[in-house]
């Protein structure tokens, strides 16, 4: 997107320092990595991200707003409603496609947002990566607030941790070691200290919670959440101590019930140019668009893309049976602006947020990109091309 920044990193580009980066993944964290990693990352020119600064700004006004924590009541299940959840948010995940305007400018659009941890640990040791292994412009930053990689750790730290020690907070997924972002999980134990746990590993005694390491029982103070009940829903049959809806005696970095709250659902809640309409099926009362092909299906809840539809007809619609739990959603025009050596790409940034329990409102970290030739952008359906993949951004300074 930044032509000079481009012109001179694809100039710079070769397979083997492509290779020794990869490579070096496996050397830091062994057996970690079980995703694609694009050739490049993105470089956003200053014009693009003071638009992705505005249009963040306007969608986290409407989080603040007082109604916001009625208007998304129904949006957590009752049976899946978690104890002592959080005044706000601890994490923000804000995705962008980057489109072009009517007067040919780039613009961003929303596509999705998250009230959940995305990879924060890992996205900060991709950027380092890259400026090892690649010519990344000194005028050019991955993240805010933070001028080294060891400040950002520092901010991380006080986030996730909150003054706790380390051997206190743990990381809280269904078996972690079969994740696909589990990279991010060694990173984060390298950067702050603590241990990927197992739903299935943790030991209710009373409100109480315990896990074992090296043989002995550590009491947990604070979860760093990184499991959602969709991951939850697919083994029925777990037998476990702590049950995920057990009022327990912890402080929780990212309260399960604000990946509800902070979802697609919230989306038909948001008025800006840089959000494309969006309802709740249920709202058009059977009177749907005439031009439905303009148009995408998404259900509220569920996570990584799975259940959304690209091409619809009205009798789709008419046939859904909790159409409330369903946005329909103006379709955006991702614009090919990454040139690789074989053509244009397209691509997505995700801004990363952290919102201290005590802070008036979320600060800004770091981003991920994801470069895409495929009718969406996802692994499934990038398969078999290069220069696609998750990625890091470099914004100009």
């Amino acid at each position: 997107m930044h032509k000079q920044a481009r012109e001179a990193f694809n100039r710079s580009f070769t397979d083997s320092k492509y290779e020794a980066f990869v490579n070096s993944f496996e050397t830091d964290f062994p057996g970690q990595l079980d995703f694609r990693v694009a050739e490049t990352p993105i470089f956003v020119p200053k014009e693009l991200l003071e638009k992705i600064n505005i249009a963040s700004e306007q969608i986290i006004e409407t989080l603040r707003s007082p109604e916001f924590v009625s208007n998304t009541a129904r949006a957590v299940p009752a049976d899946q409603n978690v104890p002592n959840e959080n005044k706000h948010t601890s994490f923000l995940a804000i995705d962008f496609a980057i489109c072009k305007n009517e007067r040919g400018e780039l613009t961003p659009q929303l596509i999705e947002l998250q009230g959940f941890p995305s990879v924060f640990g890992y996205q900060a040791y991709l950027s380092e990566s890259f400026k090892k292994h690649f010519e990344i412009p000194e005028s050019f930053r991955y993240s805010f607030g933070a001028d080294s990689y060891e400040e950002y750790v520092g901010k991380l730290k006080e986030l996730i941790l909150a003054g706790e020690d380390p051997e206190h907070v743990i990381l809280l997924e269904i078996f972690p070691e079969k994740q696909k972002t589990r990279v991010d999980f060694a990173v984060t134990e390298a950067m702050l200290g603590i241990k990927a746990v197992c739903y299935t590993k943790l030991i209710k005694e009373g409100r109480d919670l315990y896990y074992e390491k090296d043989g002995r029982k550590i009491q947990v103070k604070r979860i760093y959440n990184r499991l959602i009940f969709d991951d939850l829903l697919n083994y029925p049959d777990l037998e476990t101590s702590y049950h995920f809806t057990d009022d327990v005696n912890v402080s929780w970095a990212g309260h399960p019930n604000w990946f509800f709250r902070i979802s697609k659902f919230s989306i038909p809640f948001l008025k800006s140019e840089y959000v494309p309409e969006t309802k709740f099926v249920s709202d058009y009362e059977g009177k749907f668009p005439a031009d439905l092909e303009n148009y995408v299906l998404k259900p509220l809840f569920s996570f990584a893309g799975s259940g959304v539809q690209l091409h619809i007809a009205e009798v789709d619609l008419m046939g859904l049976s909790d159409s409330e739990n369903y946005i329909l959603q103006r379709k955006v025009v991702y614009e090919p602006v990454i040139q690789a050596p074989d053509g244009l790409v397209k691509c997505e940034v995700r801004m990363m947020y952290g919102w201290k329990d005590d802070a008036d409102k979320p600060e800004l970290f770091v981003s991920l990109s994801r470069l895409s030739r495929g009718e969406m952008i996802g692994v499934r359906f990038n398969k078999d091309f290069t220069w696609v993949g998750g990625s890091a951004a470099f914004f100009e300074k």
